[in-house]
């Protein structure tokens, strides 16, 4: 592990606690605002789930949770920081917020790095005093237990502070990649959203079931993808034969510019999914918590095979 970093977490919620608990378990002392006193009161008890899940010692998680101070005043959060690591809701004009009371109490060395899915970091840094200490790192849900962290770079960012996070991310056991371009999406979401998107156009068309979909993606390249990539795929069958596929592929498959009708049905239906009870399938409670704790035993044992 590299020496220990003073880490900052802007947002208690899903993902910040998640990232919290990344640095803390690897020794480093975190310390987390949230504007929301409640998310902050019950910091510690999510922590103690998540290391729960991964399968943690009491003792391992006690010493995880003594890393952590919740905070409520964000300049007492970043005054000493290493690095700060926002993990606010997908909303630009609340980063860019926290970011600007940021720098005005962040030491002048310190890191800048916003966890978003989709927004380009461009605009969410565009407004700091000092650009090039800004980058983004989008980590995958749930923080503590995926791997990847895409590192986007901007057109300010400098080679130091990218190499900077790259090397702090590896050291606490995660697998960080190199974005070059702010593209909206980067790498991993524009890969998953493509896929999401003919999905449902399988459905909107009558083709097949939801149902039918997923079983499809679980039971056959699913199942390889954490060890054979798309790309590496294409040269294992051959990219003669890749581009055999595509010359009668491509031109059949969705391409629309605009979410599906479908999507913008349901979701002004109110199936919003697993918090409403339905969505593309229906969904129990008990079916819900179920799936999650697949996903989560699922991820734990991939790990070790890995490994």
């Amino acid at each position: 592990m590299s020496a220990s970093r003073d880490i900052a977490v802007l947002g208690a919620g899903l993902m910040g606690h998640g990232i919290a608990l990344t640095f803390a378990r690897a020794g480093h002392e975190v310390r987390v605002y949230d504007a929301f006193q409640k998310s902050l009161d019950t910091l510690h008890e999510r922590v103690r789930a998540s290391m729960a899940a991964l399968g943690a010692t009491a003792a391992e998680t006690t010493e995880t949770i003594t890393r952590i101070t919740p905070v409520p005043d964000l300049a007492d959060s970043v005054r000493d920081a290493d690095f700060v690591f926002e993990a606010a809701p997908e909303k630009p004009e609340l980063k860019r917020a926290l970011f600007a009371d940021a720098e005005r109490h962040a030491p002048a060395d310190c890191v800048f790095a916003s966890n978003t899915s989709v927004i380009p970091i461009t605009t969410i840094m565009e407004e700091l005093g000092e650009r090039s200490r800004a980058l983004g790192t989008h980590w995958w849900n749930p923080p503590h237990m995926i791997p990847l962290v895409e590192v986007i770079r901007t057109e300010w960012t400098s080679g130091a502070v990218v190499d900077a996070a790259m090397e702090l991310l590896a050291s606490v056991g995660k697998t960080p990649v190199r974005v070059e371009k702010d593209v909206a999406g980067f790498i991993g979401n524009r890969l998953q959203h493509a896929m999401w998107r003919e999905a449902i156009n399988l459905v909107e068309k009558g083709v097949c079931t939801a149902a039918d979909v997923d079983t499809v993606v679980n039971t056959s390249f699913g199942r390889r993808l954490s060890v054979l990539g798309p790309l590496a795929n294409a040269d294992l069958v051959g990219t003669d034969l890749t581009l055999d596929i595509h010359e009668n592929v491509l031109a059949d498959l969705d391409n629309r510019p605009a979410p599906s009708p479908y999507l913008r049905s349901l979701v002004e239906a109110g199936k919003l999914g697993m918090k409403s009870g339905e969505g593309f399938r229906s969904w129990t409670p008990e079916e819900a918590d179920q799936l999650r704790r697949r996903v989560s035993t699922h991820l734990r044992k991939l790990d070790t095979i890995l490994e």
